[in-house]
This record gives C-alpha cells, structure tokens and sequence, in this order.
C-alpha cells in the first residue's frame, strides 16, 4: 500500500488506517478473530492503528495483537476523559493526562504513543494548557506526536503554536463535509495532517442502508436524526450517486467513498473500521481506484447540489458541538 505523511511532521503511515472502535462493541467478534483481522490489516499494508482509551478494552486488543510488529506500525490512542471512562466526563487537566498515558502504555504493552489525540476538548481546561503538557511528554520520550480530535479552526492554531500537531481527526466523507469550510484550509496552511473518522458515512456510502432499514436495538445511529428513516429517504441521492460511480469504475461504493477522500489531500489518511475480513480487503482496494480529475470535479460539483438532512448526532450533543 502506498505511504503518505501526515502534514509536515514527517509521520509517514499507510494512505488507510485501521479504525479499531468497532472491535469493542457488545457484537464484535472473538478476540482470537480480531487478533486475526489485525494481522490481517498489517499484512496487507496497513501501519496505522487507531484507538481509545475510551473504547472499551480496545488498547489490550491492540497491545495484545500487534506487539510482535510494534516497531514497524504507528498507533494513535487518545486521553480526555477522567480514568478514560466517557461517561465520566472530560478531564484534560495535566495530571489526568499523564495517569492514562501511564495506563494507555501499559495496555498497548509499549514504551511510547505515536500519536496522541485529545479526544474531545475540555473547557475547564485551556488548550495551551494541555499542549504544553504533550509538549513535556514528548520531551520525555513517551509521546512521538500530538493531535486534536472534532475542534475548530481557532483551537487548532491556539495548540499548533505550544506544540506542533501532527493530525486533526474528525468526521469527513461525503456524506459529511463540514471540515471543508474552515478547518481543510487552516490545516493546509499550518501543514497539519488530517485523519476522517467515519469515511464510509457510517455505512451509508456502502450502498447496504436505505429508508427501510432496520438496525439492531443496540446500534448507535438509532440515536443520529441523520439516520431516522425520513432522512435516509431523503439523502438517498447522495448514495444513488456514488453507486452510479461504482458501476463504472468496476468499484464498490464504500471505494469509491474512500478513493474521493484519499484525492481532496495528499495528507488524508481516512480510518475507516470494520469487524469483518472481507470488508477489510474491500476498504483496501479502494486505494487502488483510479478516479480521473474529470471524474473528481464532476463528483464535486454533483455533490453541491445534493443537500443532506439530518443532524450528526442529537439536538443535546449536536447543540454543544455546534456543527
């Protein structure tokens, strides 16, 4: 698989991630398989491993499953919530981060973090506050890199000039196009990576889900408004256009989902996660599309006339993130 740098950090990683949260939920399978899928990953190319110390038992799976190619892959976990538990609430306040970095080594079964996320921003803690922190930590040797995760343009800058940021991570596919605005350009100009988290639309962009779905009781877009059936009926078009690209790049949809993202910058890296082999290798193959410039400003110009209904998340959360 081809490398790409994150921003001009010199972090140079698989032009696709792995975005390991999914391996947590209450379905996902045998350890013994996700340690296989893993494996799976590394050995088709894949370097870099995204996690959490908020997902669940995640950073074990991944201290168990990679260590023996430790050394050649970049693993990216993220601090932010008292003892890593969201439902806890933030805390980005120094102590809290160098007591689940102490944690987060021990669980990823490493000396060091490649990339270390602040997974949401705290507001009772200054952002030059918990740069300055990283910045100590990388000194210290046990973090490489520092990133930011779903903050706006002016919280990017106020942390990039304590301690470099090496990649942004947020929601960005086709289905969701908010980062366009201000924060592509603001990275662009600070040479700052950028890693979309949800780059199929949650699914939406494989093509499988339309108005008449039915997902499992236990699935967490029955809480997003942008999946209730009214809005899935109504950004159908959004699917029907990139299953009609599909079909005349011999592609799937979620690749050419991936493929769109991988051409808008050299230094987008998406993470998209699944439980599943074959999807795995679908998701790997979308790398491999070739979708000519024409093609590009055509999908682009379609886009713009396609408006999606529905919010990210509900009107609580939706209220305090304000996008």
């Amino acid at each position: 698989m081809d490398k790409r740098k994150l921003g001009n950090s010199g972090l140079e990683v698989s032009a696709l991630g792995f975005g390991c949260m999914g391996l947590s939920f209450a379905n996902a399978p045998s350890k013994i398989e996700i340690i296989k899928l893993l494996h799976s990953a590394y050995e088709e190319g894949i370097t870099l491993f995204d996690t959490a110390q908020a997902y669940g038992n995640n950073e074990e799976l991944l201290g168990e499953a990679l260590s023996s190619f430790r050394k050649e892959i970049v693993i990216a976990t993220k601090f932010g919530f008292k003892e890593g538990n969201h439902q806890l609430g933030m805390d980005s306040s120094s102590k809290n981060i160098r007591a689940t970095v102490e944690t987060s080594l021990k669980k990823l079964k490493t000396d060091y973090i490649d990339l270390l996320y602040q997974h949401r921003v705290d507001p009772n803690v200054p952002i030059e506050e918990v740069a300055g922190t990283i910045k100590d930590l990388i000194q210290e040797g046990k973090v490489k890199h520092f990133g930011l995760c779903e903050v706006n343009a002016e919280t990017v800058r106020k942390a990039h000039a304590i301690q470099p940021i090496t990649a942004l991570q947020s929601e960005y596919s086709m289905f969701y196009r908010g980062p366009e605005k201000e924060i592509i350009p603001t990275l662009d100009e600070l040479g700052i990576g950028f890693v979309p988290f949800s780059p199929l639309g949650k699914g939406f962009l494989t093509g499988t889900i339309n108005a008449d779905t039915d997902f499992d009781k236990t699935d967490a877009r029955n809480m997003s408004p942008r999946f209730n059936k009214e809005n899935r009926e109504a950004n159908q078009a959004l699917v029907d256009l990139v299953v009609s690209i599909a079909k005349k790049n011999n592609a799937t949809p979620a690749q050419i989902a991936l493929n769109w993202l991988l051409t808008q910058k050299p230094w987008i890296v998406p993470i998209p996660g699944t439980t599943k082999l074959y999807r795995l290798q679908e998701n790997i193959g979308g790398t491999n599309v070739s979708l000519s410039n024409n093609e590009i400003n055509d999908i682009n110009a379609r886009l713009e006339t396609i408006k999606i209904s529905g919010d990210r998340y509900p009107a609580q959360i939706q209220a305090k993130i304000g996008k």
